[in-house]
């Protein structure tokens, strides 16, 4: 599977006090990994330099180059922000979400079950959706997941009865 050169990681939702940060609502596992970030990619192609980031009640509050008042920060209100896959330092086995969406499902023998289409995330494990013949519920939790390999866009799952 070919893997997307950048990678979604939150919104600015909003301006944070005068000197032009922005508040920025998180979509990777956690505010720390998105502090580690040098530079930034807005939904309209123009790339940031993050000179300053900070985690405040589960958001990143960033000072970024030329956002220098709350006026300029203002009009990034609302925006998506991405992040490079190459400044990403993930840990060995581990990868995004995105790249594991249209991965093909297979149980223990091999059988396809499915292509994953989505993941739902709940506060107990994500749930990954297996369409197929039927659609599948499953939680992504290593009881279940057996293997993923996102380079090869290959999933190996566990189902018991009822999934």
């Amino acid at each position: 599977m070919e893997k997307k050169a950048l990678i979604e990681a939150g919104r600015i939702v909003n301006t944070h006090g005068v000197q032009g940060e922005v508040k920025i609502e998180v979509w990777l596992d956690s505010p720390q990994f998105f502090k580690s970030f040098k530079r930034l990619v807005l939904d309209s192609g123009e790339e940031l330099k993050v000179l300053g980031a900070k985690t405040h009640k589960g958001f990143v509050i960033a000072r970024l180059e030329g956002i220098d008042d709350v006026n300029a920060a203002m009009r990034l209100k609302g925006k998506n922000v991405s992040v490079r896959r190459e400044d990403a330092a993930l840990p060995r086995g581990a990868f995004f979400l995105q790249d594991i969406i249209g991965a093909k499902v297979v149980n223990e023998a091999g059988a396809e079950i499915g292509t994953l289409t989505e993941v739902m995330e709940t506060p107990a494990s994500n749930i990954y959706v297996v369409k197929g013949e039927g659609e599948h519920l499953i939680p992504a939790v290593p009881e279940f997941i057996k293997k993923t390999d996102a380079d090869a866009g290959l999933i190996t799952v566990h189902l018991i009865e009822g999934m």
